[in-house]
């Protein structure tokens, strides 16, 4: 079966080690899966990516850094993503749609409704079954960063706080759709949660409820 996970939060709140995790345990299941990224995934993907997480002198416009990463997710959802759900396999992406609406809409300060359109466009209507969003103080999670910190790292701590609220309120709108999780919990444990929750979206006959072993 087809099934769109993505994963969001802060900074440094361990979303790639969760999304790789769960990839594995599906895996050793038989499940076909597609692990992706935003920005990135594809070839211009990847070049947008170094263009908007590297530091730099001189501030990106909030505009063009919010078309900038609908460039990247509009090739990733042709490329990759469509691509995969029709094979029937469970597609995987360390942040998506929602990343937009967080970071250059309650971040930024975007106008929400701009900011919708933006993400309708890129993502040709397509949303995420399942959104997991690992949720820790952002003055904790940005201290787990190594150094050198990208751009968005080197914000201050106002607006981390901004894009962490603005995740709560998402998850807050559409409950049935978003599993929010504490990442100050051991990575096991949360894979754990996540895996189980992931269970009960599929088909429970093939899925245990445990991890593997």
């Amino acid at each position: 079966m087809s099934f769109f996970i993505s994963f969001e939060g802060c900074e440094g709140c361990g979303k790639s080690t969760q999304a790789k995790l769960l990839a594995e345990n599906l895996q050793l299941l038989g499940y076909s899966t597609c692990l992706t990224h935003e920005p990135g995934g594809t070839p211009l993907g990847e070049e947008l990516r170094r263009c908007l997480k590297r530091a730099r002198e001189g501030a990106i416009a909030p505009e063009a850094e919010l078309l900038l990463f609908a460039a990247a997710r509009a090739q990733l959802t042709l490329d990759v993503i469509l691509p995969a759900l029709e094979e029937d396999r469970i597609v995987i992406c360390d942040r998506y749609s929602d990343s937009t609406v967080a970071y250059q809409g309650y971040g930024r300060g975007l106008d929400l409704d701009t900011v919708s359109t933006v993400n309708l466009t890129a993502t040709r209507g397509l949303s995420p079954d399942l959104v997991v969003l690992l949720d820790m103080d952002p003055s904790r999670a940005l201290a787990r960063k190594r150094l050198p910190r990208d751009r968005f790292e080197h914000e201050g701590l106002e607006f981390h706080e901004r894009v962490r609220k603005g995740y709560l309120k998402l998850a807050q709108a559409e409950p049935a759709r978003w599993f929010v999780l504490d990442a100050t919990n051991p990575p096991s444990i949360s894979a754990q949660s996540v895996y189980e929750r992931v269970a009960t979206s599929l088909d429970k006959s093939t899925v245990s409820h445990d991890l593997p072993a």
